[in-house]
């Protein structure tokens, strides 16, 4: 079966940490089905006016084609100039798959809303299905829902007319049928990198992770620092670092200096996932204080590397976190989070790694996703 992945977030030049975790669903799969992927990205200052690259791996053959973005201040006109140059750049993609790949059994289309409009256009002019597939959070945080009537008319018109529709969980795949999205869905979940790694031994108790965008509404990093505060009050050993970077950054940097906790945070900033995983392995617990999350990649590296996580009931690690490798808390509230922590650390004892390490690995491995996904695909086909 031949399987064209046409991704909106994908690793690129502009931001090679986007869409990793689509990546890793691809190659996944390619060890179960032939697997193309087209990647189109607008980068800004692009000396020549279109250009593409292609990396060919065991199992994935990558196409990247990308074109010069338009930088106009003016909103309808870069937004205008941009999608005729998406389309351009997609169209000659087309062509170079169809030549070298040969005529794809199946569409992915990943994220909207441009990825299906290619599929849904390509599907039309080649009588190739189409399968959509959403990790965003905007269904679930209400973005989606203030958008303009015409945009989510269309998003609604894209997603009816593929014939799978797959989410990354439970949580998101009902959010989509209740904007009218789908009647149905298939959870294909995200693979949990790490599993591969010598389990590490336990960390210093009292030293937490984080791992997020620094966008405050979202991450709710502050929630987290206001919650250190409070219980370093009880046990000054804990402390924290937070790996990633945002537009919220040197708000949350001044938070600390209010705080004075600067001896007891590390702002890291962005790091490749092989880092963030040598930080995970020498930590003792990770925090994920989302207020929404579709899935939540980092919970799931944390527990592959034996850490207890401490996270929020906000829609992803709910389908991770038991008794046995963590703690769930309401989101938003900075004192559950406070005992939490403490908690934690006062039971460190008690945390096994390798018990912690099997509640994933059995079901977010790459066999396990690619499996899945080889399986919607076949289902979508029938």
């Amino acid at each position: 079966m031949h399987v064209l992945l046409l991704p909106k977030w994908y690793p690129g030049r502009n931001d090679p940490q986007l869409g990793d975790f689509i990546r890793k669903q691809a190659l996944a799969a390619g060890a179960f089905v032939r697997m193309s992927v087209l990647h189109v990205e607008g980068v800004r200052g692009l000396p020549v006016g279109s250009e593409e690259e292609l990396q060919e791996s065991a199992t994935a053959w990558e196409l990247v084609v990308r074109y010069r973005a338009n930088d106009h201040g003016f909103t309808p006109w870069r937004k205008a100039v941009n999608l005729i140059r998406f389309w351009r750049a997609s169209q000659r993609g087309w062509e170079r798959v169809r030549v070298e790949r040969g005529k794809p059994d199946l569409l992915h289309a990943y994220i909207l809303i441009r990825p299906a409009l290619v599929a849904w256009w390509l599907s039309q002019k080649n009588g190739v299905p189409y399968v959509m597939a959403e990790q965003s959070s905007e269904y679930m945080d209400g973005t989606f829902a203030r958008k303009e009537l015409f945009t989510r008319a269309i998003t609604r018109f894209l997603c009816k007319r593929s014939v799978k529709v797959l989410a990354v969980s439970n949580h998101l795949g009902e959010a989509l049928k209740g904007h009218g999205l789908c009647e149905r869905y298939t959870v294909v979940p995200n693979v949990i990198p790490g599993l591969e790694r010598p389990l590490p031994v336990p960390g210093q108790p009292g030293r937490f992770l984080m791992v997020a965008d620094l966008v405050d509404r979202i991450k709710n990093v502050s929630g987290a620092l206001r919650a250190l505060a409070d219980a370093r009050k009880t046990d000054g050993r804990l402390n924290l670092t937070i790996i990633g970077d945002g537009p919220d950054r040197r708000q949350l940097e001044q938070i600390v200096h209010h705080l004075g906790l600067v001896s007891h945070v590390q702002f890291l900033g962005r790091l490749p996932n092989t880092l963030v995983l040598d930080h995970m392995a020498s930590a003792f617990s990770v925090l994920v204080n989302s207020r929404v999350e579709t899935f939540s990649v980092v919970t799931g590296e944390a527990l592959a590397q034996g850490k207890p996580v401490i996270a929020t009931r906000c829609g992803g690690p709910e389908a991770f976190i038991t008794p046995e490798n963590g703690l769930l808390i309401a989101p938003g509230d900075d004192a559950a989070l406070a005992a939490a922590m403490l908690a934690v650390t006062r039971e460190a004892v008690n945390w096994d790694p390798e018990a912690i390490r099997r509640t994933v690995g059995d079901r977010f491995g790459p066999a396990a996703v690619g499996r899945a996904l080889c399986d919607a695909y076949r289902s979508a086909l029938a």
